[in-house]
């Protein structure tokens, strides 16, 4: 069992670890999240591909949980982006202040609306490329968008495939031993080669799950983790089952 490798042992195993292995690492430790959570899913709450834009680019610094105690009030009252687009600033800073940074946020929902209505027909774009032109908007923004939205007249899914490098989607894949890289964009890249592009979504949004829930940043619920087995960073936080189980969070996290 890993639990009986000396921090010797473990450190040994992984760092002779082949390119190979490591692939074969990652997409087993994938496998067990998607069993741990089956129901993982973006914990944004939006009806549209325009709703879930606001959302994502108002996510930055807070919670999403905090997103979503406004957001109802901001869509109520600016519910497409020509509306948004013609919001008088100071109200919008008003309903979404408690997300931080609100002047900012304010600056990009009100300058993307304008892009939407302007340079898209008031469509949100289906391409990577061209999410990334929107004010505020960067890759992982664009990926979230891209991953999780459905046409609002036939709800296909968008379907692009894309990984959310997020600061839990960083600390987990830099403690699992997938990359030593804090480049959010080699961070994709790498993460990329390793699991399938077909998971890469849903891979995001285990990977946060996990952060949020068990892998925590400051002290980790190593004895309650279904990856004990895989993980070189086991140890980092308590490995006492029972201590453990007392830091596993549940239910609508930040």
């Amino acid at each position: 069992m890993a639990t009986q490798l000396t921090p010797g042992q473990r450190t040994r195993r992984f760092k002779n670890e082949t390119r190979l292995g490591l692939v074969r690492r990652a997409r087993r430790m994938d496998r067990v999240l998607m069993e741990t959570y089956p129901d993982a899913h973006c914990e944004l709450d939006f009806n549209s591909p325009f709703e879930l834009l606001i959302a994502t680019v108002m996510s930055a610094q807070t919670t999403d949980v905090r997103v979503n105690m406004v957001t109802p009030t901001l869509f109520a009252k600016y519910p497409t982006p020509e509306d948004l687009a013609a919001a008088d600033p100071e109200d919008v800073e008003e309903i979404i202040k408690s997300t931080g940074f609100f002047r900012a946020k304010t600056k990009s929902i009100i300058g993307l609306s304008i892009a939407l209505r302007d340079e898209f027909g008031g469509e949100v774009p289906r391409t990577l490329e061209q999410m990334v032109t929107l004010p505020g908007v960067g890759r992982k923004t664009a990926n979230v968008v891209l991953g999780n939205a459905r046409d609002p007249k036939t709800g296909e899914p968008f379907g692009v495939t894309g990984l959310t490098v997020d600061t839990h989607f960083q600390r987990l894949v830099r403690r699992f031993g997938w990359t030593e890289e804090t480049d959010p964009v080699k961070i994709e890249h790498i993460v990329g080669e390793l699991i399938p592009k077909r998971e890469w979504t849903m891979a995001s949004h285990r990977l946060i799950w996990h952060g949020r829930r068990v892998c925590h940043a400051r002290k980790p619920a190593c004895g309650a983790c279904p990856l004990v087995a895989l993980c070189p960073s086991y140890g980092t936080g308590p490995t006492d089952p029972v201590e453990a189980a007392k830091l596993v969070r549940s239910g609508p996290l930040p």
